[in-house]
């Protein structure tokens, strides 16, 4: 078994549902997994310019000063979850990774100095054993987005994400699986593809 798993994908493809449940049925199976968030913070600094009468983190932050924060404090759960993973001698079941940095310095239209430094940057951490690519609609994605309530994406930026996804030169990499499915659907197609490794 991997020890290593990252999801990978557009906002809305399902990243953390498959990896809580990923982590959760090959903890079930008797492997030592865990779920590990490699977050960076977007979504929490949107919530703080709402309360501050903002609209989003860009807007409270400024696009480059979110992107910036963004890089740094998902450095730093990258990090922190690779010395979990030495320490506890787990299968890090990762809910996004650096190429998701790169990804939306390229979707945000971020300067390529920008992606060149973070490349740098994250150059320290492995690759993971496995990296699956979720694959999604941006209209599926959207849909999804807008039933959880608690942020919005517009079309245009999920499918420059998805463009920015496959344009990145880890995207041979990628294990694609079709997130279009139900919940139960994708994730049989992840373990179909974790048991195909172990065989």
């Amino acid at each position: 078994m991997p020890r290593t798993i990252a999801l990978v994908g557009i906002d809305g493809s399902g990243k953390t549902t498959q990896a809580r449940t990923v982590a959760a049925e090959l903890a079930a199976a008797g492997f030592p997994a865990r779920y590990r968030q490699n977050a960076g913070g977007r979504h929490w600094f949107g919530r703080i310019a709402v309360l501050l009468g903002r609209t989003d983190a860009e807007d409270l932050l400024g696009r480059r000063g979110t992107l910036v924060v963004e890089s740094v404090l998902r450095w730093f759960a990258i990090a922190r979850t690779l010395l979990r993973r030495t320490v506890n001698r787990e299968i890090a079941v990762m809910d996004r990774y650096a190429v998701c940095q790169f990804a939306s310095l390229r979707a945000h239209g971020a300067h390529r100095s920008a992606e060149r430094t973070a490349r740098v940057a994250y150059h320290l951490f492995p690759h993971p054993d496995v990296m699956f690519f979720l694959a999604v609609d941006p209209e599926v994605a959207q849909d999804r987005i807008e039933r959880r309530g608690y942020d919005t994406e517009t079309m245009d930026y999920l499918r420059a994400a998805d463009a920015a996804y496959r344009s990145l030169p880890e995207y041979p990499r990628f294990v694609v699986i079709d997130a279009n499915g139900t919940p139960a659907q994708v994730t049989k197609a992840i373990r179909t593809e974790l048991e195909a490794l172990q065989s």
